[in-house]
Order: structure tokens, then sequence, then C-alpha cells
């Protein structure tokens, strides 16, 4: 059996990112939650951490925490059936960028009138989110792979629809003069961001220019490519935002299609998460 002090005091490293932070919150000091994490590895007859900052999970460190994450809500549903529970359950969900700043927010208003839960939500490239449920960092995620993760189901929620844009002044000063788009500077999110160099690939045959920014705020983002900084794949909805902005490539709109995967639980807060999703998703998406 193992045991649940040492399986919390994982999480708790792993949310927290290291040893010195997971005592804090633990209320314990650094040499026992050391001593807990080792007596866990002794007992597996593995390595789980990565003493790294953060600390990250080895595979056999996410078998764990998706094990532990899965007792302690089944256990907090159990005692709040029960009337034993006064704190709200956390639901951790890993969500991309551009839905968080989109049609995402519907489902924050849905869920903000049910005091049962809070969200704990993880911003990650929509490529990347189902990492974040396969180390056992959340428990739902919106997601771009309808591959399932192991012990998850998987649903279709719709595309989120993109248009290559740029401001009226960029387009004078780089574009007028015939440049190719994948010559023209370019605004990406992070380096996890290839939408823009997949883009061009496909009209083109090469990769978005080398001269890019790299700028991982939504907000910061939109007002980089209105004020004439480069051209961008925007949604819809945040072109609808923006006035002057001209579609460089009209006809080639680019779809992605997302997908909700959560765990196998029977929890009634995830659940009534995975339905606010579902109806934000319907509403919002192709």
């Amino acid at each position: 059996m193992l045991d649940p002090e040492c399986v919390r005091t994982l999480l708790a490293v792993v949310d927290e990112g290291t040893f010195d932070a997971a005592a804090k919150a633990l209320h314990v000091t650094p040499s026992a939650v050391s001593q807990r994490i080792k007596l866990l590895e002794q007992r597996t007859g593995r390595v789980l951490l990565v003493r790294s900052k953060p600390a990250r999970l080895t595979d056999s460190g996410a078998v764990i925490a998706r094990y532990g994450r899965q007792q302690a809500l089944l256990d907090r549903d159990a005692r709040d059936a029960l009337g034993l529970v006064e704190d709200p359950t956390p639901i951790p969900v890993a969500v991309n960028a551009d839905s968080l700043g989109t049609w995402f927010r519907r489902v924050v208003r849905e869920l903000a009138t049910d005091d049962g839960l809070v969200l704990a939500v993880r911003r990650d490239d929509q490529d990347h989110t189902a990492d974040l449920l396969r180390q056992g960092l959340v428990v739902g995620a919106v997601t771009s792979s309808p591959r399932p993760v192991q012990g998850c189901v998987v649903r279709p929620l719709g595309n989120i629809r993109y248009h290559a844009v740029a401001a009226k002044r960029f387009v004078r000063r780089r574009l007028a003069d015939g440049q190719p788009l994948h010559d023209a500077p370019v605004i990406v999110f992070d380096e996890k961001d290839d939408l823009q160099d997949r883009f061009c690939r496909e009209l083109s045959g090469h990769d978005a220019s080398a001269h890019r920014h790299h700028l991982p705020d939504g907000h910061v983002f939109e007002d980089a490519v209105v004020a004439g900084a480069g051209w961008a794949l925007l949604t819809e909805h945040q072109i609808a935002a923006h006035r002057g902005l001209v579609h460089l490539a009209p006809d080639r709109p680019v779809d992605v299609l997302l997908h909700w995967q959560q765990w196998k639980l029977d929890s009634p807060p995830l659940a009534r998460v995975a339905d606010a999703v579902f109806r934000a998703a319907a509403a919002e998406l192709h």
C-alpha cells in the first residue's frame, strides 16, 4: 500500500515546484518532505522526481501522481456527499491560451455561481495540454489530441477558427511590394506555438520568418498585431474585437479541432465542469 501522506507530499512538490515550497504548503519541514519522497521511492523501487527547479515527475512519478489526484478527488466527493466537507472541490484543468481568452470565458461565468467547486486552470498550448493529463497534473483538458490519454475519455468540442491577419500599416510597409508572407515579421505566442509555421508551410512550403516576436500573453499578442509589429493567426473572436485588421488569406482559414479529455471518474464536480465546457463549445465553436 502506498502511504497517502507520502503521495500527498509528492503532489505538493509538483504543484509548488520545490521541496521548500511544498514544506510551507504542508506545514512541515523540508527535511520531512525529502524523507517522505525518499520513502515513497523506496516503496515503489523507482525514481519519482527529477530534482530540478521546478521539480518534474518521471514517468513512474506521473503514475503515482495520477493515482494520488484520483484518490483525493474521490475521497473529497465522498466526504462532500456525507456533508463533511466545508471547502469547495478544486478541479485542476488545462486549457490553451486562445480558448482561455475567448470561448472558455463562458465556462468560467457559468461555474462562478457554483459554490461547490473552484477551477484551477493551467495554460498550455493545445498540442501539449494532454501531457498535463498524462503527468497527473490536471483532471481534464482542452486539447487538440483526439487520442485519449491512458485512463481518460475524449470527446470532440468543435473547431476554433483562425485567420491570418495584419494591421493595414504593416501590410503597406512590409507586404505591398509582393514580399512573400513567410519573409515578413511574424508574431508567435511562445516556442511551442507552431501555428504560423504550419500555415506558411501549407501556403508556400516555407516556415514563417525567423524575424519573430515571442509574446506569451493573449492581450499583448493581439496588441502587437494591431500595432503593426507583425502578422499572425488570430481567432475570429479576437479579430472581431479590433478594427483595421486586413485578412491576408481570406479563403484559407485554419480550423483547429479541439477535444475535451478527462479522467474516467464518477465525480459530480468534474461532471459539472465537463457539462459547462460542452455547453460553451456548442455555443461558440464551429
